[in-house]
């Protein structure tokens, strides 16, 4: 990995690099995108299964697209047994943290009559689009899956492409059945997220959809929010590890490659404040690179979008972690959780050397769904929240409207909304 000395030329530089990652970036795939998509318009289960035989090479039709009872069942039979007690206790973990995210109703009632308050509500029906073939990830599946649950969505309702033969993935179907899935259908790609968000024949219209995807699905997604909710754009996923002179430079290469082998446009940054280390480290990911099975990915990724970054003092060095906003973050210093409160952006932090960034892809609890390409400077991880909308309540006796109805007509009249002033006026005009 390359070591360059941080200063404000190096940080622009590495900012600007990140941001050609971004789906945004890619706007030559926008028409194809909106071909498909209206396609899925105007001709629904038509054009759905004319993509899928095209992107999947699979013959699917109204009679063979929702996943049968009996395949989530052979799909048990193939799933290695220790796996599937692995899932179902990560499951207790996801589910046990976005537990304590619940939000309920409250209303604050006053003698002098007026009552306000906030109606929480959850979505009634959800869609989850979950990546098929080789990119099959079970974790996934339950961390988009779970809050919605816990919250309380009527029906989740999933996506996923099919292979040639129009199965799918053996560990998606059995992740889909244990987080509470209600149905799973045969669709990916573009189309699929244009079945969520317009409804077919098959496929019912559903209020929100979340899940990871290609560039076509996150393009997909980008263009029918307004039809329905999403929960993000996502980008390629990013590691920043801020460490100081104390850290193993062993764990930390370790750690950078556990998200440069996801694809060639992954992000791995080491920011630290000895130089020392950032040689160990370098050294470190260089003999781990050679070892291990995605190696040559790997090795791309580091080649366009690795960087280890040397920071005068750890002040500074805080300052590049806040400006990168990472997906996730790694603090490996002597006093982390001093750090730690010093950070503001960043979609998950894992304080120590034991708190290596797969505890939270795979098993803590907290969601892995997070914000990337700087997103996390406004943006959280997906939770319970996403699956809930909130009303206000408002109400007035006549008795509390009096009190204050002059100062409503004013504010009204203030701002030439003379309709908006009658109509407080009218209940105390004496007519």
């Amino acid at each position: 990995m390359r070591i360059e000395r941080l200063n404000q030329d190096t940080k622009k530089n590495l900012l600007e690099d990140l941001l050609k990652r971004s789906p945004n970036s890619y706007g030559k795939y926008e028409e194809s995108v909106r071909e498909i998509l209206d396609a899925v318009w105007e001709r629904r289960d038509e054009a759905l299964f004319e993509y899928t035989k095209r992107f999947d090479g699979a013959d699917i039709n109204a009679s063979n697209i929702l996943v049968t009872e009996g395949e989530i069942e052979e799909a048990y039979g193939t799933v290695d047994q220790n796996l599937l007690g692995v899932i179902r206790k990560a499951l207790v973990n996801v589910r046990s943290y976005h537990e304590k995210q619940m939000q309920y109703s409250w209303f604050d009632s006053k003698p002098d009559g007026t009552m306000l308050g906030q109606k929480v509500t959850t979505l009634q029906r959800i869609g989850v689009y979950v990546p098929g073939g080789k990119a099959a990830y079970p974790s996934s599946v339950l961390m988009n899956v779970m809050p919605a649950k816990v919250a309380g969505v009527e029906e989740i309702i999933m996506v996923t492409p099919p292979g040639k033969d129009g199965k799918v993935t053996p560990t998606t179907l059995v992740a889909a059945k244990e987080a509470g899935v209600d149905k799973i259908y045969k669709a990916g790609g573009a189309q699929a997220v244009g079945a969520l968000a317009y409804g077919t024949e098959s496929i019912p219209k559903v209020d929100k959809i979340v899940g990871p995807g290609n560039i076509y699905v996150a393009l997909a997604k980008k263009a029918v929010y307004g039809h329905v909710s999403i929960d993000s754009i996502a980008g390629p996923s990013e590691i920043l590890v801020l460490a100081d002179k104390t850290a193993n430079p062993r764990y930390a290469a370790a750690d950078l490659l556990s998200q440069a082998e996801h694809d060639e446009l992954a992000s791995a940054i080491l920011v630290t404040t000895s130089m020392e280390l950032a040689k160990q480290v370098s050294e470190w990911v260089k003999r781990f690179t050679e070892e291990l099975s995605r190696g040559e990915i790997i090795q791309k990724s580091l080649d366009n979008y690795g960087h280890i970054l040397v920071a005068d003092n750890m002040e500074e060095a805080i300052d590049a972690a806040n400006e990168i906003a990472s997906e996730h973050l790694e603090i490996m210093t002597a006093d982390p959780f001093n750090v730690m409160t010093k950070i503001r952006n960043a979609g998950a932090i894992f304080i120590g050397e034991y708190s290596s960034e797969p505890l939270g892809d795979y098993f803590a609890g907290p969601n892995h769904v997070l914000p990337t390409n700087g997103t996390a400077k406004f943006f959280s991880p997906l939770s319970v929240d996403d699956f809930i909308k909130k009303s206000s309540i408002i109400s007035y006796s006549r008795e509390a409207l009096e009190k204050i109805h002059t100062d409503i007509e004013q504010f009204a009249e203030a701002e030439h909304l003379t309709a908006h002033a009658n109509s407080i006026r009218v209940r105390f005009d004496g007519k």
